[in-house]
């Protein structure tokens, strides 16, 4: 019987280094931004490998929590928190002018104005895209379906302390006769 190699394990790898493990056996990783349910910006946070690896470095929210960034946070901590507080203040601007606005927008009704299908925050990103305000679906809190047409006030949410409020007018298609007809 031939001698067959086995396969070379993952860390033995040239260039390939292990993740620092926390007392929990999650991956250490410094914040570079605040993440919602996990941590301020700045906080080392123990995570499962999979939201780190998938996720949180990818997007650049965080970094491996070496003992070189941990110092390096240490001697910028003062900028940082001015960075934060120059960025909270851009954020309470912007919910003051969204708080000044109104969208429209058009969706196929019955006559009843029931929509034939539903308004998402999608939906509400776009048009508020439309007036220049980059949002994400996720800032958008929507308290349920908006399936019938009308005015909803929709909260978003820009930072944990930051919420505004957006007023949504959902009206029929202006040619929503000639389509069923």
């Amino acid at each position: 019987m031939p001698h067959v190699k086995a396969k070379k394990r993952r860390s033995s790898v040239k260039g390939f280094k292990r993740l620092p493990r926390g007392a929990n056996g999650g991956i250490e990783l410094l914040l570079i931004q605040s993440v919602d349910h996990l941590g301020k910006q700045g906080d080392v946070v123990e995570v499962r490998p999979g939201h780190a690896l998938n996720y949180l470095i990818p997007q650049g929210l965080a970094t491996l929590a070496t003992d070189h960034h941990k110092r390096m946070v240490e001697k910028h901590k003062e900028k940082l928190v001015a960075i934060e507080k120059t960025r909270l203040r851009h954020l309470n601007d912007m919910a003051a002018e969204l708080s000044k606005q109104s969208v429209t927008i058009e969706s196929n009704a019955n006559d009843e104005g029931q929509l034939y299908g539903s308004v998402t925050a999608i939906d509400i990103v776009a048009a508020l895209k439309a007036l220049n305000f980059d949002l994400t679906r996720d800032q958008i809190r929507l308290e349920g379906v908006l399936k019938e047409v009308g005015l909803y006030t929709v909260k978003v949410r820009l930072h944990n302390d930051i919420e505004s409020e957006v007023k949504v007018w959902v009206v029929p298609t202006a040619n929503a006769d000639a389509d069923l007809s």
